[in-house]
């Protein structure tokens, strides 16, 4: 098991957030559309199921891997909402990603933090150093 580095808070705080955040989106739209019936969670961020459930699915992930592979996970989901904020920007607010999930300008600015959050905290963190075979 990992020590405590910003890398595992990431993976922690970021994973339970977007679980509880993924699970609380349901309750604004629970369409399977593509994108369905659209709601506004918090009257901000657009949401519909996929985009509920891939929430709860990156959160829960991130705290399987807080023990163990926080570093990884930091980057990994920091790299790829980035790149999802980046997409959201250039297909413009009020349209899906794939013509599944919905995106705006606050989603794609939260996604956005999110992963630089996560960029930063897998540079923070060291690398593992593994320990060398004895020779024979």
């Amino acid at each position: 098991m990992d020590g405590p580095s910003p890398a595992r808070l990431y993976a922690t705080l970021v994973g339970a957030v977007l679980v509880v955040a993924g699970i609380a989106g349901f309750f604004y739209s629970s369409s399977f559309g593509a994108p369905g019936e659209v709601g506004d969670a918090l009257g901000l961020l657009s949401v519909n199921a996929w985009h509920n459930l891939f929430h709860i699915l990156s959160g829960a992930l991130g705290l399987l891997l807080a023990g163990y592979a926080a570093r990884q996970y930091a980057l990994g989901l920091g790299l790829a909402y980035s790149a999802i904020a980046l997409w959201g920007f250039a297909i413009g607010s009020g349209d899906s990603l794939l013509g599944l999930v919905p995106v705006n300008t606050a989603d794609n600015l939260l996604h956005l933090v999110l992963g630089i959050l996560g960029v930063g905290a897998a540079m923070a963190t060291p690398v593992k150093k593994t320990q060398a075979e004895p020779a024979t």
